[in-house]
């Protein structure tokens, strides 16, 4: 399949942008009550016309009831989930409800700074199509997850066609071209950072100090980093693979090599072979180093089938608002 997509001509870009910002909400109530009117202001600056689109993830607070309120205002989009379905799909969500000529994402939690989206829009105005907010620094972030994350980018950016940018995260805005882009993708296993980075299209990143979150505590756990990163490894490179068949390969050799040592110092000097414990240990190696290569090739496995499936990204169970007018864009949102 063949993708076109052709970036927004300069003469459109010479003027204020429709912009959509996409929202991935998971109990953001308190967040997003002091998150939208201080959006909405910025928005208005930046943007001829303007959309915010919240997206719902199963959330079990109050964000449904400040969906209800805020949606009674022009501009406003909501989207519920019938269940929790993973920030992936929420994002997935919102791309494809998206109307306008640029299309922002960010997080509800305040550490993605709603004045940045002036510069975003300078900067594609003057020609990015991708303009995405790169972390000055990872300070306010524990060591496991610091020496995490420097492991996860190199092993994902190892011998790879493009490069996902280390210290990038969702916070972007995006070209309608990237976004179509980005949509005909029809995989379901969707690591949307990798994505950003495997569609290409001339991209500036601004760099930003994350600020605090300003209510609650982050829904990431370590177990659910790392179950995220696993998803990303298998999703954009086969080295696991590879390695587990050059492990293979050399513990082969190694255990080829050995035995031929035991077979030539019986028949030359006599030794007994050693006993129990030596078998023992050697079998559990090579036993814990074929399950290993077992649990790479099942991780693969276990992607295809989740694909073959074809069952839907997500599903709504109802939807609110009314954003910006789809006649006008040219693009048909679902």
């Amino acid at each position: 399949m063949t993708v076109i997509a052709q970036p927004t001509p300069s003469s459109v870009r010479a003027r204020p942008p429709r912009l959509s910002c996409v929202i991935p909400c998971y109990n953001e109530a308190a967040n997003l009550r002091l998150l939208l009117p201080i959006l909405g202001e910025h928005l208005k600056a930046s943007a001829s016309e303007w959309e915010v689109i919240l997206v719902n993830d199963g959330s079990r607070d109050d964000t449904s009831v400040v969906f209800d309120e805020w949606t009674r205002q022009p501009g406003i989009r909501a989207i519920e989930f019938s269940r929790n379905f993973g920030k992936e799909a929420a994002l997935t969500a919102g791309l494809q409800a998206a109307n306008g000529d640029v299309v922002v994402l960010m997080d509800a939690d305040m550490q993605h700074p709603p004045e940045l989206v002036a510069e975003m829009v300078q900067q594609w105005q003057a020609g990015a199509d991708v303009v995405y907010a790169l972390r000055a620094n990872r300070d306010d972030e524990s060591m496991f997850k610091q020496l995490g994350t420097r492991a996860f980018y190199r092993l994902i950016n190892a011998k790879s066609r493009f490069q996902v940018p280390p210290d990038a995260g969702d916070f972007r805005l995006m070209d309608r071209s990237v976004v179509e882009a980005l949509l005909a993708l029809p995989e379901r296993n969707r690591f949307m950072k990798g994505l950003y980075a495997w569609v290409g299209f001339k991209s500036v990143a601004i760099p930003y100090e994350p600020a605090e979150r300003a209510v609650g505590t982050t829904n990431y756990s370590a177990l659910k980093l790392i179950a995220f990163s696993i998803d990303g490894l298998t999703a954009f490179t086969t080295w696991p693979l590879r390695v587990a068949s050059i492990a293979g390969m050399v513990m082969a050799l190694l255990a080829f090599v050995y035995g031929a040592y035991v077979i030539v110092d019986f028949l030359i000097y006599g030794n007994k072979v050693s006993g129990w414990t030596t078998i023992i240990v050697l079998l559990s190696f090579f036993v814990g180093i074929q399950l290993i290569g077992l649990g790479i090739l099942g991780e693969y496995i276990a992607r295809i089938f989740e694909e073959v499936k074809s069952r839907p990204l997500y599903v709504v169970r109802r939807s609110l608002g009314r954003g910006l007018d789809v006649s006008a864009s040219g693009h048909t949102g679902d």
